[in-house]
């Protein structure tokens, strides 16, 4: 059995990555926490796990973690993830962003777990503010970012480059699109939709949901593909390369929140807030993901409808 550590392994992409990690069972899957209050999304394959509280900002628990659990593979998705957040506390975002990612690095380094692959979990917010003549985007496009999260992410995707080139450590780096679905938590688009729309469905909220941009377009995977693809880079990836992973199509907001707006139960009123629109709003994203397909043979298996079906019924359920 490959060891697998998964860091953040009760967020939101990290509990189902843990899940299908046990579902091919090839795989003995250990991860990182921070509070208990998340261990709920991991409910049905708790049994299976071995889990580890600790805060990676902690260098001497994180180095005792490596140097106990001695992992084959390690997944590291462990990040303070809003953009919209960042904003408000970008010291706070990038410090913990980075300081993470160097102490797990280093106790890696110092446990000389040299034949350990890792995946370092960037993100396509590294490219920011993009033209429209540089879509689709792919690994070479620049980047111009417009957060603190996205200067966060970038630092993290070079450090993952700066350990392969001094130290020869097994890295690849993956710079995910936007992955929704189940079990994200609210400050998300697609979340934020399904979570009010719930609560007007109870009588929670009066039926007039309040929007921001909604002429923003983007690339939308659900997060079970987005695992599956995590996966398939730990075991396929060249190391010291960076891949995007996403759909390969873009939506409007606005497409999205009519698609919403057809599966519910009551009659709900839009009204456009100026107080949800960032200081940036990016127009447009789209993935090229042809280098990740070309490797892999990877392709999305669940439909953007079944997506938001499945989140509603996820905030439907717990609202």
């Amino acid at each position: 059995m490959t060891k697998a550590l998964i860091t953040g392994i009760s967020g939101f992409a990290g509990s189902f990555l843990a899940e299908y990690l046990i579902s091919l069972k090839k795989y003995k899957v250990s991860g990182t926490y921070l509070v208990s209050g998340s261990l709920k999304n991991l409910s049905s394959v708790k049994d299976n796990l071995e889990l580890t509280q600790v805060d990676l900002i902690n260098q001497e628990g994180i180095e005792q973690l490596i140097e106990r659990e001695r992992p084959d593979v390690i997944f590291h998705l462990a990040a303070l993830p809003g953009v919209g957040s960042s904003f408000d506390k970008p010291a706070e975002t990038i410090i913990n962003n980075v300081a993470a990612q160097v102490h797990l690095l280093e106790a890696i380094r110092k446990a000389e777990l040299f034949d350990c692959r890792i995946l370092v979990v960037s993100s396509a917010d590294v490219y920011g503010k993009i033209a429209k003549e540089d879509l689709p985007i792919d690994e070479e496009t620049k980047f111009y970012p417009s957060s603190s999260y996205a200067v966060s992410k970038i630092t993290q995707d070079f450090l993952g480059l700066q350990y392969f080139l001094s130290y020869n450590m097994k890295i690849i780096r993956a710079r995910p699109f936007n992955h929704v679905g189940p079990r994200q938590s609210s400050g998300f688009v697609i979340a934020d939709f399904a979570q009010k729309i719930a609560k007007i469905e109870k009588g929670l909220q009066e039926p007039i949901l309040n929007v921001g941009n909604l002429e923003a377009r983007r690339d939308f995977t659900d997060v079970r593909d987005m695992v599956r693809a995590y996966e398939l880079l730990i075991s396929l990836g060249k190391t010291g390369d960076v891949y995007n992973i996403g759909y390969g199509k873009s939506y409007k907001i606005s497409k999205i929140l009519q698609m919403f707006l057809s599966i519910t139960r009551v009659k709900i009123t839009i009204r456009k807030d100026q107080s949800l629109l960032r200081p940036q709003d990016l127009l447009e994203r789209v993935c090229d993901n042809s280098k990740f397909v070309k490797l892999t043979g990877w392709k999305p298996e669940i439909t953007l409808e079944q997506t938001l079906k499945d989140t509603l019924d996820y905030w439907r359920d717990i609202v």
